[in-house]
């Protein structure tokens, strides 16, 4: 599939992901605040759009949903400063980091990778991405998550950890960023478990909302 920039259309890269960048989540999930970004990697396979179907993977039993903010690059590099960091980016968007957590709790405790719990297929809900203005404040963007209806999220990127301009330093001090790299950026408190036959939905001021079904 192709990201969606406003009318522009642009190939996914690389899909980045960062765990423990809200406090309340954090705490909801009894972990200690990071000294640094948690970084994992979903491959662009788990990418699923808007109106597409999330399936329940058939290895595990505990599927999650986590409603984010999800930056798109535009210019790659190595931004050297916040601003170059900004500036990198294209489009911002909503998405959900499904997880399977019995699997995530089983491999944490050996200090095992997460790929089996978090890079499965469709594993990578998004919507269509709203270009980067002026005016679209990358340290203040509210967001609700639903499910079947209900607001089980709320966020607002202020409350973020690591600001997204912080995030895109950090992971172009270590990789050369390139167009069409996502970055989901952490997830607020409310985190929870959906079965087969629900509906997730993500919106905001400034986007959505975006739709998935389990299946």
């Amino acid at each position: 599939m192709n990201l969606i920039v406003g009318s522009e259309q642009v190939a996914p890269c690389r899909v980045f992901c960062v765990g423990m960048n809200y406090v309340e989540h954090i705490r909801e999930l009894k972990n200690e605040i990071p000294a640094s970004p948690v970084i994992f990697m979903k491959p662009a396979t788990s990418l699923v759009p808007s109106g597409g179907t999330i399936e329940f993977p058939v290895h595990g039993h505990e599927l999650h949903y986590e409603t984010e903010v999800v930056v798109l690059i535009g210019r790659g590099g190595r931004p050297q400063t916040l601003q170059e960091a900004r500036s990198a980016v294209a489009g911002v968007s909503l998405g959900l980091d499904m997880t399977l957590r019995d699997v995530q709790l089983a491999l944490r405790p050996g200090g095992k990778p997460w790929e089996l719990c978090k890079a499965f297929e469709t594993s990578a809900p998004i919507g269509t991405f709203s270009p980067l203005t002026a005016s679209l404040d990358l340290g203040n963007l509210s967001f609700t998550g639903s499910v079947n209806g209900v607001v089980r999220q709320r966020g607002t990127t202020a409350d973020l950890v690591f600001s997204i301009p912080t995030l895109i330093q950090y992971l172009g001090g270590i990789w050369s960023l390139r167009r069409g790299d996502l970055i989901y950026t952490g997830t607020p408190v409310g985190v929870g478990p959906v079965k087969k036959g629900d509906r997730l939905s993500v919106e905001a001021p400034w986007c959505g909302p975006f739709e998935w079904r389990v299946a």
